[in-house]
């Protein structure tokens, strides 16, 4: 299986990415990003694309591959709605737009958040925002779009992209709040498994990821 990736600077695409490079379904990433990620493998490819709004030009790189998994984002916090909009939305959307041209038989996977709004119209900015884009996605020539809304995700071993203010609580949220956390393990393997064998439902909540991790 072929994978895209975005996002792997942050997080949660790190941890997709590193959870990936060790699964021996998959025999080739190509990891689009805006600034160097420097991890060598040998199934492991880097695409440098200053501005996701012009992928296009990149058209030739990314043809016949199996899955995108979209795993870029930015929080809210300091944002007005037009630049999250930008950011979360119309990149999304101009990325998934491509690649569905493409790939016809791809299948995308977005990383939301818990409490996205479906209806786009409630009171929390970024929730509606992540809403529309979930929604728009739905409607591209994908073979199936799948939308993840985990809560609290614990970074595989050998993370290096963990924000500080995680580090002190990682240990202890697994334990207070089980139902609200998952591992990116589990949402890496959600994803694949969604590739490979498909899901009842498009938009998937935490326990949704869970049951998806172990089919």
């Amino acid at each position: 299986m072929k994978v895209i990736i975005t996002g792997a600077t942050g997080m949660v695409g790190e941890g997709i990415l590193l959870a990936c490079l060790e699964n021996p379904t998959i025999t080739e990433i190509v990891m689009i990003n805006r600034r160097t990620f420097p991890l060598q493998n040998p199934k492991l490819k880097e695409l440098i694309v200053s501005d996701f709004m012009k992928l296009e030009n990149y058209s030739a790189d990314f043809k016949e591959y199996d899955a995108c998994f979209f795993c870029a984002g930015i929080s809210s916090i300091g944002l007005k709605e037009p630049e999250y909009t930008h950011i979360t939305y119309d990149i999304t959307l101009n990325v998934a737009k491509v690649l569905a041209d493409l790939n016809p038989k791809m299948v995308f996977t977005y990383v939301s958040g818990a409490l996205t709004d479906s209806s786009e119209k409630g009171k929390s900015m970024w929730a509606r925002v992540k809403g529309k884009t979930e929604n728009d996605l739905m409607k591209l020539p994908f073979k199936g779009v799948y939308n993840f809304r985990p809560g609290f995700m614990k970074p595989v071993a050998g993370q290096t992209n963990v924000k500080w203010i995680f580090k002190p609580v990682i240990w202890i949220f697994p334990i207070l709040l089980p139902s609200q956390t998952l591992t990116l393990n589990q949402v890496a393997q959600a994803m694949i498994n969604a590739v490979q064998k498909g899901f009842s439902k498009h938009v998937l909540e935490i326990k949704d990821i869970k049951e998806l991790a172990k089919l």
